[in-house]
């Protein structure tokens, strides 16, 4: 099932290679180049590996690891500004909705990056949808804004949300602008790739995981 999804990715990276005559060859991220960034940078959770430039627009593949709930905050990105925004903008709403609750941890919305989540090890419950309340732009010098997902708003998730537990070989598309986050992650964490179109080119252009220099 692990080669299977890595070998869905890089069909995902070929077709769409191959629709706008970027290149004659596929992009190919192995396995072990996988497992090598996931080894060397254990301190983060997020780890783009590559952007790809396909003309008409960019092609950011991930690969993610969240830890056990009862370990740390397993949301997408915590709920406040992220360390050293301090002076970050407010975004999302401001007050609970009527009637609504609000999630169990916090989550993030992309301003104009999808998501695709491929589960290649462990499982959680996927939260998306709803709202984010108080939450927190990312800076334009951020990692967030520059290398992992463009202009983001970081918060509480409220609203009409769906929870969902997803687990090895499933895939969920995320469109941009909709909130989601991560809770209920068991022993082991889950650890899943992410594909991310970036139609307006915001990604660092060409970039390459120190991991894989």
């Amino acid at each position: 099932m692990y080669k299977t999804t890595l070998f869905t990715a890089a069909g995902l990276l070929a077709l769409t290679g191959a629709a706008f005559a970027q290149a004659n060859v596929a992009t190919d991220i192995t396995n072990a180049q996988i497992e090598k960034v996931l080894k060397e940078q254990p301190k983060a959770t997020d780890h783009t590996l590559r952007v790809l430039d396909l003309g008409p627009y960019q092609l950011s593949v991930a690969v993610v690891y969240r830890g056990p709930s009862n370990a740390a905050p397993a949301g997408a990105r915590r709920a406040g500004p992220p360390p050293g925004e301090a002076q970050a903008q407010p975004c999302g709403v401001t007050s609970l909705p009527a009637g609504s609750k609000p999630a169990a941890r916090g989550g993030i919305s992309h301003d104009d990056t999808a998501e695709t989540y491929i589960v290649i090890k462990g499982s959680g419950t996927l939260v998306t949808g709803g709202q984010i309340m108080n939450g927190r732009r990312s800076g334009p010098d951020s990692e967030v804004t520059k290398i992992l997902n463009g202009p983001s708003c970081s918060g509480q998730i409220v609203g009409n949300y769906v929870a969902r537990k997803v687990t090895v070989g499933d895939i969920s598309v995320i469109p941009a602008g909709v909130a989601h986050g991560w809770t209920d992650i068991p022993e082991g964490g889950v650890t899943y790739l992410s594909v991310r179109p970036d139609p307006k080119k915001v990604l660092e252009h060409g970039y390459v995981n120190p991991a894989l220099k």
